[in-house]
């Protein structure tokens, strides 16, 4: 015999999912293991533990002193990882407004606000409007381009993507480093013109670093 769904039942069934706050933490540096928060949001697909700590280790150094720009910030790990190993700043782009906001409020619980930098803007379109608005703000340092955005990106926005890629690269000081990560669908061929990338797999994630010289 089938059981009448109570109202609860149906409160439940009808009821949207609602993200679970989760803890992610630095994994190296000068913050590590302080944790931030993650509000468990579909939309925002933090780059692995042991992919973000792989990507470091290959950086190592190179990230002292440099300006990381972390294009789909997300979470705002890699900005913060960066910042924790010693870059100068980092400005993060993130285009859904209520994760910029916990990436502000992330900044002030590790004590990072003077050092970084969140616009709430889409990342396609973000460099062009600096560009032309306010150029300071990306002179001085050499960059650590960060470009971890939704796989789907490199499937369904391919020609957006390099573009971003390449108007980045052409305008980086010299010594900047690129930073991309993909997934196996990704045909890394197709931004072999921007130069000879080390490409490192850490399936399901690739991992492509670039240095402009």
């Amino acid at each position: 015999m089938s059981r009448r769904k109570s109202s609860s039942d149906r409160s439940r069934a009808s009821s949207p999912t609602v993200p679970i706050e989760k803890p992610l933490r630095i994994i190296g540096g000068e913050l590590r293991n302080r944790p931030f928060r993650y509000l468990g949001d579909p939309r925002t697909r933090p780059m692995k533990d042991r992919v973000r700590e792989a990507l470091f280790n290959l950086l190592g150094p190179d990230v002292r002193g440099k300006h990381a720009i972390d294009l789909f910030a997300g979470t705002g790990a890699l900005g913060f990882e960066a910042i924790s190993r010693g870059a100068a700043r980092a400005t993060l782009i993130e285009r859904h407004f209520p994760t910029a906001r916990v990436i502000r409020q992330n900044m002030a619980d590790l004590g990072v606000e003077s050092q970084c930098h969140v616009f709430a803007a889409d990342a396609f379109l973000w460099f062009r409007q600096q560009q032309a608005s306010n150029p300071d703000l990306l002179a001085g340092q050499p960059w650590l381009i960060l470009c971890s955005p939704p796989f789907d990106f490199f499937v369904d926005r391919l020609p957006e993507m390099h573009r971003l890629l390449a108007e980045l690269l052409r305008a980086a000081p010299v010594t900047s480093l690129m930073a991309v990560e993909a997934d196996q669908r990704f045909d890394w061929t197709t931004l072999q013109d921007l130069g000879d990338w080390d490409i490192r797999r850490y399936p399901p994630a690739l991992l492509g670093i670039l240095e402009v010289a």
